[in-house]
């Protein structure tokens, strides 16, 4: 596997991250990693509704199957995403409420945590390609042009992250 593709997968895991980083906003992605158990299996609860957004700051959930709704309540209550269902028997509704000043700066403190992990990562990254370089043997003006290459990708890639990272300040920032 080449480096910028190790690269991708990193900056992938990292938009996942930031997406799960809510910004006062209804999306269906805060509802990601929830598992409902369906006749004993943790299932992801995308797989047992439909998940629509019929306002900015609300998510409706309709189940296929009405029977599962109750564990689908106490599923979303023990994620502990900081939103309380609203079940009417048919369908659930999370309203999200509106962020505090202090809430949207900690979510800000979280995006850059994850930044860090991300360039971390990033870094890992260069580190084993480096060391496969210098293991290679080759000629000290090859080997510092490929250092050199290396480095420009994991510029390349930093700049995404930086990139994504000012995206999603803004979001969580606007009112």
């Amino acid at each position: 596997m080449n480096i910028e593709q190790k690269m991708d997968k990193a900056i992938v895991v990292f938009e996942n991250k930031l997406n799960n980083i809510r910004a006062g906003r209804a999306n269906p992605a805060m509802l990601n990693g929830i598992n409902v158990p369906y006749y004993g299996t943790p299932t992801p609860i995308q797989s047992l509704a439909n998940i629509t957004v019929p306002e900015a700051r609300q998510l409706m959930i309709k189940p296929f199957d009405r029977g599962v709704l109750k564990d689908m309540e106490r599923a979303i209550n023990e994620a502990n995403i900081g939103i309380t269902p609203t079940n009417n028997g048919e369908i659930i509704i999370l309203t999200i409420p509106e962020l505090t000043e202090d809430r949207r700066k900690e979510y800000v403190k979280d995006a850059r945590e994850v930044a860090e992990e991300a360039r971390v990562a990033l870094r890992n990254i260069r580190q084993e390609e480096n060391n496969a370089i210098k293991k290679e043997e080759y000629p000290e003006d090859e080997e510092k042009k490929l250092l050199n290459e290396v480095q420009e990708v994991i510029n390349k890639y930093n700049k995404i992250v930086d990139e994504k990272l000012k995206e999603k300040e803004t979001e969580l920032m606007t009112v």
